[in-house]
């Protein structure tokens, strides 16, 4: 285990990144649970890249959700639907993860979903450098499904209990308490120890962050990191 400041840690994934070498962008993961702090540490960590003169493509799993109806078809509350319903995880790999990804084209979509209007996207085509870094915040990402498409995992964790405290504080100005306590004690949370069961994310992380408390953050790197 390794402590330290923020800045240690975002210098610290900022040199993983750089020491990876492949003929394609290097493709990061930033997984967690939900109000985790994954969001937060990987467009501070896009900033530190792009200081250091690397091109970043930055997204986020929640821009390839399926449709609403779809993402709840099994009920509003409902844990596997949470898991298995949500994001289209077919469209993140086709459009791009394996276009920069080895033998690809680096011609990319960023997105294919806006959750706000609950409608399919079709922004224009861009090419990536060959050197570029994407960088990805969401739940999920070292699923079966996704696992070896990326060059970097970042698992980033927290007491589960902990999240809930600072999603409503997160989600205070649109949200009730008692609707997101609702909502993480019975779909997001439940959600997650699927997921923790099925696919084991922290055992396949490259990088594990513990982030209880953001300004003084614990991580384990595994040994092929250095």
């Amino acid at each position: 285990m390794d402590r330290g400041t923020r800045g240690d840690l975002l210098g610290r994934l900022a040199d993983a990144v750089g020491s990876v070498a492949v003929t394609h962008p290097v493709r990061v993961a930033v997984d967690g649970p939900p109000a985790a702090g994954k969001t937060t540490l990987a467009d501070e960590l896009t900033a530190v890249l792009r200081a250091r003169g690397r091109t970043v493509v930055r997204a986020t799993v929640d821009d390839f959700l399926f449709p609403r109806a779809l993402r709840y078809r099994r009920g509003e509350y409902s844990a596997e639907g949470c898991y298995l319903d949500t994001h289209d995880h077919g469209a993140l790999r086709r459009v791009l993860l394996d276009p920069l990804g080895p033998g690809g084209d680096r011609r990319f979509r960023h997105a294919v979903y806006d959750h706000r209007t609950d409608t399919v996207l079709a922004p224009p085509v861009t090419t990536a450098p060959a050197d570029a870094v994407l960088v990805v915040d969401g739940v999920f990402l070292l699923r079966p499904e996704l696992v070896d498409r990326w060059e970097l995992r970042v698992f980033v964790t927290t007491a589960l209990d902990r999240t809930v405290d600072r999603a409503v504080v997160r989600e205070r100005h649109v949200s009730s308490r008692a609707d997101v306590e609702r909502r993480w004690r019975e779909r997001y949370l439940p959600a997650q120890r699927l997921y923790f069961s099925a696919a084991r994310p922290a055992e396949h992380a490259d990088v594990v962050v513990h982030n209880d408390d953001p300004r003084q953050p614990v991580w384990q790197t595994r040994t092929r990191l250095g």
